[in-house]
């Protein structure tokens, strides 16, 4: 055994030594041959020298004396110099920005390693208190050696290409001393003191080391170029957070057995249980994340926004289609909304009578939105300013070009209403993103505007070119039923004929009078059924309602709530004297069809509502039901679009032909509705009277009174 231990003496001596000449080698290394330019070249021999002064103490006096710990501290500051030197090669003072934090947190850590270690000397007596300030001294270790790794590898990660060669062999020296500490210093923690062994060769592998680090200084190669990453910036952070906390926990909960007895044992426990307590609660939490995010784009980072990854972002969000996904509509809110990070959002279109509609929701299903989101006037005047609206700002009074006066009640009264963003395409307001306010608040400023008015941009180009392809495929489909239509009515029509002429035929052969008047009534009666028919399959166009005459409303409603009574209930809430200029069949088969939808979409019990009304220039009739209801995005984008049915087997254009009907007697159809509540059509005609007296109608042809 006394063989054993002088000859792992004479071992421990032997690495030391060699140690010891490795870094001298180093140092002359560094001086003679190593890049002048190079700005790690001062600290990294400074380094050396101390790495070298530590192994000749643990030859003199052994690895465990107080001097090897002073001798590898002051190392351990001079390569924190070299690596933050190497970061600022490039010579952009923005490059260091982001790492100063970093190093000054290092730094501070390791200022405390003398006090740590004078405290151990001085505890010697007082095992407990030795022994804690010897862990204290291991957690710094811990904590110097594991962020330096960090620094290290963020150097390597984000710096050139080009420049990663001239790198590598200093930045694979200076790990592995770090590596090796990180490892010994876990080891004596978890075994209470250190592996002799592994403290003895400490100096020969740090020696090895810092001339491989000495090495790679050489002249060849570009100059170090870092671009510094924000995602390995914020979990270097994150890591230094959570490595911060759990080596303040620790040392609290070691320090409390020093009271002694069972309530310190007893405080030991709730302590523990406490802190994970919190750290559960708080590290997961977003709004802790969204603090750190916003601190550290706000202290270490020029820009707010790393534009790459917010381009790359926002185009996998656009591009995320296909079955089964959300619709464009409401890809284009969540990648607008993903760029301030608000946690939802709605789109609002203009009409074709330029108020604001709402399309779509994302993550915002609490929000009431009412049936004209905004007017006309604020559509103009997002279009004609490119004004991206803060909500807050325009609460508190500022108004830029008229804006405040404009925005909506609802959207004032809304406290998580932040940002209003005009989607333009080619100086045409296509829609407007309201964006939710961030769960860390804070102020739009000019980057913000900047990359959501660019963003606007090309959401507005998207949202285009899908109109553009929906209106295609619509001319297509259309075309396609006109064509279908065409040979219907040509059949039709020669049928018409056959049954006219052979009508006309019979009427040479009277020999049987009662047989002849049959089959006159009968074939007269198909005759005029077909031409009926045709004329009906005709009506696509304003020709039929071109025929305009005063229409008494309240008779034309009593008429068709009589017409539905054996099948279901339908009643007038009002019934206002009001005549109307328009077509009275047409009128009729649009009422008839809008009655007929708010019967299917009721159940048998529920009544539908007819209610008529006039104002000064208008007459309205109301078709009320408290059925399912439509969601905003089917009445926006299916409603009226021809061949989009949400009946089983439905053809879809029936609410096409009504709005169309309507449109071409100078009305309009407006809809209401929610889901679960019920639906408001509204069909809005203009009065006899007005129409008179703006010279709309012959003077001389005097207004029928007509009724279905």
């Amino acid at each position: 055994m006394i063989g054993l231990g002088v000859t792992l003496g004479i071992a421990a001596y032997l690495a030391a030594v060699a140690g010891a000449a490795l870094c001298l080698g180093a140092v002359v290394w560094l001086w003679h041959c190593g890049d002048r330019a190079r700005p790690d070249r001062q600290p990294l021999a400074v380094a050396s020298i101390f790495a070298g002064a530590g192994c000749a103490i643990a030859a003199a006096l052994g690895a465990e004396s107080a001097g090897v710990a002073i001798a590898l501290m002051v190392r351990n500051l001079a390569l924190i110099a070299a690596i933050f030197a190497m970061f600022g090669a490039d010579g952009r003072a923005a490059s260091l920005k982001p790492i100063r934090p970093v190093i000054i947190t290092l730094v501070m850590v390791q200022l405390c390693q003398p006090l740590v270690l004078a405290l151990e000397l001085r505890a010697a007596p007082l095992p407990q208190l030795a022994q804690l300030a010897f862990e204290m001294r291991l957690l710094i270790d811990l904590l110097v050696a594991i962020g330096a790794l960090l620094l290290l590898h963020n150097l390597y990660a984000g710096a050139a290409d080009a420049s990663r060669f001239l790198l590598r062999w200093t930045v694979i020296g200076l790990s592995g001393i770090f590596a090796y500490d990180l490892n010994l210093a876990t080891i004596a923690y978890l075994g209470g003191e250190y592996p002799a062994l592994l403290r003895d060769l400490r100096g020969l592998f740090g020696g090895a080391m810092m001339a491989l680090a000495a090495l790679g200084t050489n002249p060849a190669g570009p100059r170090v170029q870092f671009s510094p990453s924000r995602a390995v910036t914020f979990r270097t952070l994150s890591l230094l957070l959570i490595g911060s906390y759990l080596a303040l926990m620790l040392l609290v909960a070691k320090s409390l057995p020093l009271v002694g007895g069972d309530f310190a044992r007893t405080t030991q426990v709730v302590f523990l249980m406490l802190a994970a307590g919190a750290a559960i609660l708080a590290l997961p939490s977003p709004r802790l994340r969204g603090w750190l995010r916003v601190t550290a784009t706000k202290h270490l980072f020029q820009h707010r926004y790393d534009y790459r990854e917010e381009w790359l972002r926002f185009t996998r969000t656009i591009g995320r289609g296909g079955k089964g996904s959300a619709s464009l509509e409401e890809r284009a809110v969540k990648a607008l909304a993903d760029i301030t990070e608000s946690p939802a959002g709605l789109l609002l279109m203009p009409d074709e009578e330029a108020h604001l509609e709402l399309v779509a929701r994302w993550n915002w299903q609490t929000l009431p939105v009412p049936a004209i989101a905004a007017g006309h006037r604020l559509s103009a005047l997002l279009e004609r300013h490119h004004l991206i609206v803060a909500l807050d700002e325009a609460r508190a009074g500022t108004d830029h070009h008229g804006e405040r006066v404009e925005l909506p009640d609802w959207l004032g009264d809304a406290e998580d209403a932040w940002a209003l963003v005009p989607l333009l395409h080619f100086e045409r307001l296509v829609g407007v993103v309201v964006l939710a306010r961030p769960r860390t608040p804070r102020r739009l400023d000019w980057e913000d505007f900047d990359l959501l008015k660019v963003a606007g941009q090309q959401l507005a180009s998207y949202l285009s070119e899908q109109a553009g392809q929906q209106a295609l495929m619509d001319a297509s489909r259309f075309d396609d039923f006109n064509r279908r239509m065409a040979f219907v009515m040509h059949d039709i029509k020669n049928l018409a004929s056959q049954l006219s002429l052979l009508a006309a035929n019979a009427q040479k052969h009277a020999d049987n009078p009662a047989f002849r008047a049959d089959m006159l009534v009968t074939l007269r009666n198909s005759a005029d059924k077909l031409t009926a028919l045709l004329a009906r399959l005709g009506r696509y166009g304003a020709g039929p309602v071109s025929d305009r005459r005063a229409i008494d409303l309240a008779a034309l409603a009593g008429s068709i709530a009589e017409r539905f009574r054996g099948v279901h209930e339908v009643s007038l809430t009002r019934e206002t004297p009001v005549m109307v200029m328009g077509n009275p069949e047409a009128l009729e088969q649009t009422l008839t069809h809008l009655v007929q939808n708010a019967i299917d979409a009721s159940s048998a019990d529920m009544p539908v509502f007819l209610d008529v009304t006039a104002d000064a220039l208008h007459g309205t009739i109301e078709v009320i039901d408290t059925g399912c209801g439509m969601s905003p995005e089917f009445v926006r984008t299916g409603l009226f679009k021809p061949f989009v049915s949400s009946k089983q087997g439905g053809f879809g254009i029936g609410a096409f032909e009504a709005r169309e009907l309507v449109k071409a007697m100078g009305g309009r159809v407006a809809v209401e509705s929610r889901e679960g509540l019920g639906t408001r059509f509204s069909v809005v005609l203009p009065l006899a009277d007005a129409v008179r007296l703006l010279g709309a109608t012959d003077p001389d042809t005097p207004p029928s009174r007509e009724v279905a």
